[in-house]
């Protein structure tokens, strides 16, 4: 019989998805996509396992051939230590391989793309971020996306009224 570790949280098991950035689905297009670590405080992650992540305003930045997010929150829980400072809004570090980061400097240099943070989520215990090449999205396409949007409700609603 084995003992139970802190990885099998069943809050975890339940909802891998921490936050997720629904603003970026709708303004960009996705090229790739790529799954980073995160390196985060201690009180960072107490405050992810209550689920207090916001992603709308983040975006990936690349210095000295390093991936940053910046505009990333995790708010503080309100039992956080005394003896720590936290900043909800700090830079954090996302680690990949350096090979992966080479090709990202390549193409981001090229017009129009940029890297966006999708989603925070646990993988065995730890904090991933996926990340993902995109392309924004024109206003037309934007449009688009609202009448796509606005059939699968209608579609939806249809269905459901039929089956009552």
């Amino acid at each position: 019989m084995t003992a139970k570790s802190k990885s099998t949280d069943k809050s975890i098991a339940k909802n891998p998805v921490i936050a997720e950035n629904k603003k970026a689905i709708f303004n960009y297009f996705f090229e790739d996509r790529f799954e980073t670590g995160m390196v985060l405080e201690g009180w960072e992650v107490k405050a992810l396992r209550a689920g207090k992540a916001q992603l709308t305003d983040g975006y990936v930045v690349i210095r000295n051939a390093e991936l940053f997010v910046i505009g990333c929150q995790i708010n503080p829980l309100g039992t956080a230590s005394t003896h720590v400072r936290p900043d909800a809004a700090r830079t954090r570090k996302l680690l990949m391989h350096a090979d992966e980061i080479r090709r990202l400097i390549g193409k981001v240099e090229q017009k129009g793309y940029t890297l966006v943070p999708l989603n925070l989520h646990w993988k065995s215990g730890r904090v991933k971020c996926e990340i993902a090449l995109a392309k924004g999205k024109a206003s037309h396409d934007k449009r688009a996306t609202i009448k796509e949007r606005e059939g699968k409700r209608e579609v939806e609603r249809a269905l459901k009224t039929n089956s009552r």
